[in-house]
């Protein structure tokens, strides 16, 4: 699976999501808007993104923290919250 996630500077979902990565044992690449690509450049490629963190698997544009935890909820790749 090639995992490529889009972050910003600051963001505390940006965060999370890295600590579901790691939660699930998998590899990624993380790229920060504004420092590792430009801003404008990423708007061109992604204009469907309204938001930070941004996640690329295998190519097909998945969205952020919610959508990727369902689908590694789904992959069994981490398991549900303890209540």
């Amino acid at each position: 699976m090639k995992i490529v996630a889009y972050t910003s500077r600051g963001c505390s979902h940006c965060t999370t999501l890295k600590k579901l990565f790691g939660r699930a044992g998998v590899e990624y690449t993380a790229h920060e808007v504004g420092n590792d690509i430009p801003i404008s450049t990423f708007q061109q490629q992604f204009p469907a993104c309204d938001g930070y963190p941004w996640v690329i698997i295998d190519g097909e544009e998945v969205g952020g923290l919610v959508e990727t935890a369902k689908l590694f909820l789904e992959k069994g790749l981490v398991d549900p919250p303890k209540r």
